[in-house]
């Protein structure tokens, strides 16, 4: 671990290797799991005030479920997260084919919206805990992207290189700048 600003950050991001795989996972972070993404309370106001821009892009599926619970829900953990449909899919997942993509990430593609989507998912494998004096900056492992874990390392791509834009979103250009001169000396010593 090491301190960056007002950051914790785990090593791992230097040191472990990441690149989606959609081709081998087919987006199964959107479906698999057992609790929506994390949002923040500013997230939770954006997810009301673009939904009826999002809305044509999801699935019926989808509507029904943020219909029925929200744009957005409060998880058994208390924290605020995107409501599932039937405790399994994200409800802003859609398909292209058997690939689960993001209905928000649509919209904003297409220039409907100007928010991309939930910064956890944008972050992905890194997940942020907040905490009063700091942000804990830490690499999430989970199964389902062992395809991922893989082609980082045929590629040879550091988790924090692939949400390079992410990480700015997050924390901001200079921050992503000190993280790049520590995965650098860090590398060195590797």
């Amino acid at each position: 671990m090491f301190q960056l600003g007002k950051t914790i950050v785990s090593e791992e991001i230097l040191e472990k290797e990441f690149v989606c795989n959609l081709t081998a996972c087919h987006g199964a972070c959107c479906v698999d799991g057992d609790a929506g993404a994390p949002l923040s309370q500013d997230e939770t106001k954006i997810l009301e005030e673009i939904y009826p821009k999002v809305k044509p892009f999801l699935r019926k599926e989808g509507i029904a479920a943020i219909e029925a619970q929200g744009t957005w829900v409060k998880g058994e953990d208390g924290e605020f997260e995107t409501p599932l449909i039937n405790g399994q899919d994200c409800a802003y997942v859609i398909f292209d084919g058997k690939t689960a993509l993001c209905g928000i990430e649509q919209a904003y593609n297409q220039g409907i919206v100007d928010w991309k989507k939930p910064v956890s998912c944008h972050l992905y494998p890194i997940r942020i805990k907040e905490f009063s004096d700091f942000s804990a900056v830490n690499y999430h492992k989970w199964d389902i992207c062992s395809p991922a874990c893989a082609l980082g390392k045929e590629l040879e791509v550091p988790v924090y290189k692939f949400v390079k834009e992410a990480l700015i979103r997050k924390f901001g250009e200079a921050w992503y700048q000190e993280l790049e001169k520590v995965g650098e000396e860090h590398n060195k010593r590797m």
